[in-house]
């Protein structure tokens, strides 16, 4: 469904993704592990193009392209395909809750403004926000305007949605609202890649594990590949601390 080939990006001297690879099949929930600086973020954001990435291929359903060349009506291609959920939420600040789900529907898909919001409420149920349709994003806690986040991304019924990082911003007491819907999320079937430091999230959750160090893609597997069966040094090194919490058995 969706495959990165061979994907570079530098800053400057600062070369932050160095020839990663990535599968992403139909269902899929991958999970992209990693400490700070690994080049987590900026694969997730090559795909969306955010970010351009150096050189690189990307192949999702029928679009094949570079990720370097990509003319604005392919990036335009990938972006209907996609949502990109991100840390610091990117709500619009002077719109409803309601206005903020149905902005892109309605601007960029061109759904006609009673069917965008019957879509945005219905999506907003979805993440138990169904109280909030006129709330303003001040007026909400941070795990509620994630979660708008996420209604929105889902509303436009995307192949993939792209989560970077999604609780990360969150108070503690927070992170557990956001990490319930996105578990029901793929319990529905809907294809992600969720950047993430939360560990028993990506083992519970996760079809497929993807650790990166260093702008590599060191190790892939299943969760039980990678958090117990994994030789990988680096990897083994990083999952101490967590697989010493727990008692893990799958």
């Amino acid at each position: 469904m969706l495959t990165l080939t061979n994907v570079h990006k530098a800053f400057g001297s600062n070369k932050v993704l160095k020839g990663v690879n990535l599968t992403v099949e139909k269902g899929d929930v991958v999970a992209i592990l990693g400490p700070s600086g690994s080049g987590k973020t900026t694969l997730l954001r090559c795909i969306n193009f955010l970010e351009r990435a150096d050189k690189g291929r990307l192949k999702l359903g029928e679009i094949d392209i570079s990720l370097k060349h990509a003319h604005s009506k392919d990036v335009l291609a990938v972006r209907r395909k996609t949502a990109f959920v991100f840390q610091n939420y990117s709500l619009f600040r002077n719109k409803t809750v309601l206005q903020n789900v149905t902005e892109g529907l309605i601007i960029a898909r061109k759904i006609p403004k009673d069917e965008a919001i019957k879509i945005a409420k219905e999506q907003l149920d979805r993440v138990g926000l169904s109280d909030k349709y006129d709330a303003y994003p001040n007026q909400l806690s941070g795990g509620q305007q994630q979660r708008v986040g996420i209604a929105r991304a889902v509303a436009v019924k995307p192949d993939v949605i792209l989560f970077d990082e999604p609780t990360s911003a969150l108070d503690p007491e927070l992170v557990g609202e956001v990490l319930c819907v996105i578990k029901a999320l793929a319990k529905s079937g809907i294809t992600m890649v969720i950047v993430t430091h939360e560990m028993s999230f990506a083992r519970d959750v996760a079809s497929k594990v993807v650790f990166m160090d260093e702008g590599v893609a060191l190790a892939s597997g299943t969760p039980k590949e990678i958090f117990v069966d994994c030789q990988e040094p680096r990897v083994k090194q990083f999952l101490a601390r967590f697989n010493n919490e727990i008692d893990y058995n799958i």
